[in-house]
């Protein structure tokens, strides 16, 4: 029989502890083993048995969770997910938990419709198996280097590239659980000349915007959350706003990004395979697809399509993703050229682009 993931839950919101055990009773893979209003109360229940993973709140009383996460961190590593309230002042306190060690950063659980429960569900119960995978190492000992499953057909439908090739290549990166360390790496590698990047990294609302932040303030390149109808520009990266898909489209000479709603895809909103099919209708061979660390299969049919379409596609290995999910089922797919440590993407990236 198959083990069930173990999860604590630790939050001072009643409410919200009930929250998610409903959510996290829906699927048979997972089981709560304890609730916590902080992390005192954790601690005790830790003693008698070690969960798989904990969801954790940030602003609880007697010792907040960035604090616990820090010395939980640094002693006895656990995967954790982040559940808290995401406003856009807040968000740099959730890039200080990820820097300590917590796998992934979700939004609490809302009263809401069947349609907002139902992505609730499959979001929070997708993060925690994602973060069950995770092996976390000690704060400080860090590397350096029940809807249908939709697919991209419901925000942009399928079609071969319509575009000559041209000398001038676009970079489309998509990447989830482990994403913005690896995105880090690679951005930070990148020259001030390089192609421009449209990126999918799956994120909650409000949060890109202080990631994409952070990002510009440690890259040669510029680096922003994507507006609707913004260019795509040599020595800029693009990140899609949480909870939009984003587009790439041409119009003559010049790629731009289009940024909309929609319905979950391949589980995720933005997906990846929403991004990846659309640099196979509009770029085509001007392509390059490179494909991160991440749990499940977003972006592997995509992949696949700007491969069949001309792209040069990339997979991070094994190796050095924190979960392999999403370059493993890409390289399944048939859609990967070259699969390779993280810390050479970018140089193989500028290597390929710069072939005439």
């Amino acid at each position: 029989m198959k083990k069930k993931i173990q999860v604590l839950v630790v939050d001072d919101s009643a409410l919200v502890r009930q929250a998610l055990l409903n959510l996290f009773e829906t699927d048979p893979d997972i089981e709560v083993i304890g609730t916590a209003s902080d992390p005192f109360a954790a601690a005790k229940i830790m003693e008698k048995k070690v969960p798989d993973v904990i969801t954790l709140d940030i602003e609880m009383p007697r010792m907040d969770g960035l604090t616990f996460l820090r010395k939980l961190m640094s002693q006895h590593p656990v995967p954790v997910v982040i559940c808290s309230t995401l406003t856009e002042a807040g968000s740099e306190t959730f890039m200080k938990a990820l820097e300590f060690g917590a796998v992934e950063v979700i939004t609490k659980p809302k009263v809401g419709t069947r349609e907002f429960f139902e992505e609730s569900r499959i979001r929070v119960c997708d993060v925690v198996k994602a973060a069950a995978q995770v092996r976390p190492k000690k704060l400080g000992s860090r590397p350096i280097d029940i809807k249908p499953k939709l697919n991209a057909d419901a925000v942009i439908p399928s079609g071969k590239s319509f575009n000559l090739k041209t000398t001038e290549k676009i970079v489309l990166v998509g990447a989830s659980t482990g994403g913005t360390e690896a995105l880090k790496v690679f951005l930070e590698s990148l020259p001030l000349d390089c192609p421009g990047i449209v990126i999918v990294q799956h994120m909650p609302e409000h949060f890109t915007a202080a990631f994409s932040k952070r990002l510009n303030s440690i890259c040669r390149i510029t680096i922003k959350e994507a507006e609707n109808n913004d260019t795509v520009l040599r020595g800029q990266a693009l990140i899609a706003p949480g909870n939009s898909h984003m587009l790439l489209k041409r119009s003559g000479a010049r790629y731009y990004v289009e940024v909309k709603g929609g319905p979950l895809v391949s589980r995720h909103r933005p997906s990846v395979d929403v991004l990846f099919r659309s640099g196979a209708r509009y770029a085509g061979g001007n392509a390059v697809g490179v494909i991160m660390t991440g749990m499940g299969d977003d972006g592997a049919k995509g992949m696949k399509e700007m491969k069949d379409n001309g792209a040069y596609c990339i997979a991070q290995d094994e190796a050095t993703s924190v979960v392999f999910g999403m370059p493993q089922e890409a390289i399944k797919h048939g859609g990967v050229d070259k699969v390779m440590p993280l810390q050479n993407i970018a140089g193989e990236v500028v290597r390929f682009c710069s072939v005439r």
